[in-house]
């Protein structure tokens, strides 16, 4: 709490990084509830423009290493929940 969070994501692909590679992070409640996104990449990040996570999400990954990571500012426990990492690099997934 209060500090920032670092969530890691690697990936690897078979295929060339190409500008259409794609990153969703998606987070569901500890509590349960709906999925929502809160990050999303293509060619540049484009943090969420709303929900709980607004304004608060930093992406630290670089996708020419195969990282997909991002950094949650001012943590809070009520942010306790399931991070899910996506990446796509057509044709792989």
């Amino acid at each position: 709490v209060g500090e920032q969070a670092l969530l890691k994501c690697s990936f690897r692909s078979s295929s060339p990084i190409t500008e259409s590679l794609l990153v969703d992070w998606t987070y569901r409640p500890l509590t349960g509830g709906q999925m929502e996104t809160i990050f999303h990449y293509r060619s540049v990040p484009h943090p969420a423009t709303g929900g709980r996570f607004k304004d608060r999400i930093i992406w630290v990954g670089n996708v020419a290493n195969g990282d997909a990571s991002i950094a949650i500012q001012s943590p809070e426990l009520s942010d306790n929940g399931t991070f899910i990492c996506s990446v796509k690099n057509p044709p792989d997934v």
